[in-house]
């Protein structure tokens, strides 16, 4: 209780400093000024930071109505004390009821218990104005029961709190208004101005409060729609970031992948270049060491030729391809496609390869005659052609058969090698689709690393071309591929 007077006194004082410092005379400006800053504390009576915008526009408009229905109290006894009819003494103490009302509720928002602020006001103002009423008194206020109805909805957030509020000023309203009629006192004969007053009061109090409302709901879901926004624009740019990093992880990943391929490239190629290259090199100075120091005839030597010739058309071809790769692999995804003449560097490929045909009395056999024009890297497509005869010739046994040819279509040109040599089983076929390296001796006993078919699975994928293989053991394969048509 103590504690209530002190802050009962607290508000009082604060209020009379407010219209203290108040100065008129100090010209229209000044005056208006310290008007609108006297508004500004009393709606700002209770805030704390700890409230959202949101709610500190509710108990703004709940104090400014309270502020201007502490003053109307004010009035209404005022009007009472100056009517030129006697007004009783009782009553007069009645009627200065909502005045205090309006203080109590202003002294308890100002200690933060607004909940308790808002259960007087709900309850002590049509309790009050009942009271005002059953005494006899008609002031004309009865419409108030009506504002203290719509009020309650907006700011009572309890439903039952808000029912038994809007149920107890409709009652009310109607009891008084049209149930009751034993006044003694009707202000509106004692002084009809302030009858009215008391009237368009609560009907402005009415208005005034639908239109504070109206435009708070306005502001809230201005408010709630720009943080809507601000927010999906957030979750847009989180979204985007996500995107990105979900593109940026795979493409790691994806270069890691890359990466791990090469790495196992290299190291076969190093474990080739380590292994493989030693037989040609040993088998060539083992014929010359022999040469040098056993005198041999030429004959002899002659019959060793053979066995040298294949290990080093084996180093050829490999010592090509390794050269190929590692000039793919510094110049990345790099290619220079052009109008390739595909006929004609057919010719070139076999006349390249005739003296390895000629070995084995293989015949080449040319399908087309016509010009055919591809769209690709022309060092690469030769490098294919060459890896793809290489491999017919040496699986195809001495007086074989070897077809080369190409089909064109209106948007690709398929070149294909189709050789009469001891074919492909199941098992190495799926090594040779799965890009393992694979290799196998030829029908001369040529030796091979597989490392040819992988690169040219690459490379032709580098010209947005395509390798198929069809095979039947014993029967013969055909290795074929696609190329972009030139336009």
């Amino acid at each position: 209780m103590e504690h209530l007077l002190y802050q009962l006194h607290h508000l009082q004082h604060r209020l009379y400093k407010m219209l203290k410092s108040i100065e008129f005379f100090g010209g229209e400006d000044s005056s208006k000024q310290k008007i609108y800053h006297i508004f500004t504390q009393v709606r700002s009576i209770g805030f704390t930071d700890a409230m959202d915008d949101h709610e500190k526009k509710k108990l703004g408009i709940f104090n400014q109505l309270n502020f201007y229905q502490l003053i109307t109290g004010i009035l209404v006894p005022i009007i009472a004390l100056v009517s030129s009819k006697k007004f009783p003494v009782g009553e007069w103490y009645i009627v200065t009821l909502p005045a205090l009302i309006s203080i109590l509720v202003l002294v308890l928002n100002s200690i933060y218990k607004y909940q308790a602020a808002l259960l007087c006001y709900f309850i002590f103002y049509p309790v009050f104005t009942c009271v005002i009423y059953i005494n006899g008194l008609n002031l004309g206020i009865e419409l108030s029961f009506v504002l203290y109805g719509i009020l309650s909805v907006f700011f009572l957030q309890d439903i039952g709190y808000m029912l038994f509020a809007v149920s107890l000023s409709m009652i009310s309203y109607f009891i008084l208004s049209v149930a009751w009629k034993d006044y003694r006192y009707q202000l509106e004969t004692y002084n009809f101005v302030g009858y009215l007053v008391n009237q368009l009061l609560a009907i402005i109090y009415i208005f005034y409060g639908l239109y504070l409302i109206k435009r708070e709901n306005s502001d809230y879901q201005l408010r709630m729609a720009t943080k809507n926004r601000e927010l999906h624009k957030k979750n847009l740019e989180i979204e985007n970031q996500k995107y990105e990093i979900v593109v940026k992880a795979r493409l790691l990943e994806k270069q890691a992948e890359e990466l791990r391929e090469a790495n196992s490239v290299k190291n076969k190629l190093f474990s080739i270049i380590s292994h493989d290259l030693k037989s040609p090199m040993y088998a060539m100075r083992n014929l010359f060491n022999s040469i040098v120091q056993l005198n041999l005839s030429g004959k002899e030597i002659k019959e060793m030729l053979p066995d040298v010739i294949n290990d080093l058309n084996y180093t050829t071809d490999l010592m090509e391809n390794l050269l190929q790769w590692a000039k793919c692999q510094m110049q990345s995804n790099v290619i220079h496609p052009q109008k390739v003449d595909v006929t004609k560097l057919i010719d070139q490929v076999v006349q390249l390869l005739h003296l390895q045909t000629d070995a084995k009395k293989i015949s080449i056999e040319k399908t087309t005659d016509l010009p055919a024009y591809a769209w690709a890297d022309k060092d690469i497509i030769n490098l294919v052609l060459r890896n793809l005869m290489s491999n017919a010739i040496k699986f195809t046994p001495e007086k074989g058969r070897i077809i080369i040819g190409t089909h064109e279509s209106s948007s690709f040109v398929e070149i294909y090698v189709r050789d009469s040599g001891m074919g492909i089983s199941k098992e190495e076929m799926a090594k040779i689709n799965s890009n393992s390296f694979y290799t196998s001796n030829g029908t001369n006993s040529e030796v091979g690393t597989g490392l040819g078919l992988m690169l040219c699975k690459e490379f032709l994928a580098k010209n947005n071309g395509h390798m198929m293989i069809e095979s039947e053991p014993g029967v013969g394969s055909t290795f074929s591929f696609t190329l972009p048509l030139a336009k």
